[in-house]
């Protein structure tokens, strides 16, 4: 014994290098056989190798995917509802009603989604505030269930009082559950889920306790989706957070602006099934049956076609990618696209940069303020690869808004929580739609076209003429977007 520890002693440096050396190698030929993207995975042998035993540590905290395993054993039980029969609609419909270029887009979402196109819907745009009211009143109005699911809950006034309401649901005997985000629900001090437990509501965190060493892999993997479903056949989805400042600033200014979804109609069992995976991932409980699951039935006068798209780091990863670059392909006018958030990934910006080059008008419209400062500054440095292919990129003036739009040949929209960043297309759990209306892409269209009328268009002589040290701070801060 004493000889092994004078061993230690006079080698323990060696001792050091060689197990570093060897947990350094295989996180990082860990790194180069599961990483698909040959960016991330030659950041993660870089860390490796250059620091090999804080780097293997930090991969193992936050490089590998545990979600995607650990939900794979759950799709069974928790997909029964997804197959339900819901009335579909046929190429030749959809071709009359939207355009023919629309018929391959179809084909990519039978192929890359989980759920195929849904007839028989009405869904009404909600501008900003409004949304508070009309999801107040579906609560009030609730019979049987009540499932929301949200990134963030504030606990303010708007929050309170979607949270009494849900309390008074539940007391009246509807089944009601909460899931809110772990990381989300941490931008109200204190929160609001202790008011909703007081008040009997049955509330789960979507990957809590991120400090914990055996939770931190999930502490980067935030539930993004923005769900509201009423007794199966009425639903909300969007961007929209539950939070006052929707509603007013608390300082006298004008609130943000958002846009969020009514939907009616079939398509909302999809809304439920999402909502239905991510609680049996959180809690364990199946939500398969009655009072949660009945056979779909068409909205009144419903006929608008709608499609969920859930993306998330499973097997779902890159669906709303993989649908933006479809929707980019088969573009033949104009492309209105608007985002509070626009940091697209290479890929992105060279099918931006095809539509514009082939004619097509592309018009992305983001903040003027914005409402983290960090994201603006990395947008800033991104800006010109866009510009400088065709693309017209506005900024707005007056409040900040957090919509996040797609709208393309005014027939085609897609909407809901994802950014176009890479956290929202890679890391994020996000909950989009794919609406194939020409009335609800008008209304769209025609609000975009309004916000660029209150706009300055941003040139590439702008962006050039921002000092030095402010371009290298972008430049700087753009490096990390990934992580914003």
């Amino acid at each position: 014994m004493d000889d092994l520890r004078r061993l230690f002693a006079d080698y323990w440096p060696y001792f050091v290098f060689l197990i570093s050396l060897i947990v350094g190698t295989v996180a990082a030929v860990h790194a180069a056989m599961t990483k698909h993207d040959v960016r991330a995975a030659i950041g993660w042998v870089g860390i490796t190798m250059f620091s090999p035993l804080f780097g293997a540590l930090f991969y193992l905290v936050a490089g590998i995917n545990r979600v995607r395993p650990s939900r794979k054993g759950l799709r069974r039980a928790v997909l029964a509802p997804c197959s339900i029969s819901l009335s579909q609609i046929s190429v030749d419909e959809l071709v009359a009603r939207c355009g023919p270029q629309f018929a391959s887009l179809r084909t990519l979402g039978n192929r890359i989604g989980r759920f195929n196109i849904a007839a028989g819907n009405v869904v009404r745009p909600l501008d900003g505030g409004d949304t508070y009211a009309a999801m107040l009143t579906a609560i009030a109005a609730a019979q049987h269930s009540i499932a929301l699911q949200t990134y963030i809950f504030d606990n303010d006034a708007i929050g309170r009082e979607v949270a009494d309401a849900l309390i008074q649901a539940r007391q009246r005997g509807v089944e009601v559950r909460v899931l809110i985000d772990a990381v989300g629900v941490k931008y109200s001090i204190p929160p609001i889920v202790a008011r909703l437990n007081r008040g009997k509501v049955c509330t789960a965190l979507f990957n809590p306790n991120p400090l914990l060493v055996w939770r931190m892999p999930y502490a980067n993997l935030r539930c993004h989706r923005k769900v509201l479903v009423i007794d199966n056949h009425r639903g909300f989805t969007g961007g929209m957070n539950i939070r006052q400042a929707f509603i007013d600033q608390g300082d006298g200014g004008p609130p943000a602006g958002d846009t969020h979804f009514y939907i009616e109609g079939p398509v909302v069992v999809q809304l439920l099934s999402v909502f239905a995976d991510d609680w049996h991932f959180t809690t364990g409980e199946s939500l398969t049956a009655a009072p949660w699951f009945s056979a779909p039935r068409p909205a009144v006068n419903g006929d608008i076609p709608v499609r969920c798209v859930p993306s998330s780091p499973d097997r779902y990863i890159g669906s709303t990618h993989k649908m933006l670059m479809g929707a980019l392909a088969v573009a033949q006018r104009r492309v209105q696209i608007q985002s509070p958030y626009f940091l697209p990934d290479m890929t992105l910006i060279g099918a931006l940069a095809t539509a514009a080059r082939r004619g097509v008008i592309v018009d992305i419209v983001i903040p003027g303020t914005n409402n983290l400062k960090l994201v603006d500054y990395a947008m800033t440095a991104q800006l010109d690869q866009v510009i400088r292919t065709g693309c017209r990129v506005w900024r707005v003036a007056g409040p900040f808004d957090h919509s996040k739009i797609m709208v393309v040949d005014k027939a085609w929209s897609y909407i809901g929580s994802s950014n176009l960043d890479p956290r929202s297309l890679r890391l994020n759990f996000e909950l989009d739609c794919e609406i194939y209306d020409p009335c609800v892409a008008d209304w769209l269209g025609t609000r975009i076209d309004q916000r660029i009328a209150a706009s300055r268009r941003v040139t590439l002589r702008m962006l050039y003429k921002l000092p030095f040290l402010k371009r290298l701070r972008n430049k700087l801060i753009w490096l990390a977007s990934p992580y914003l």
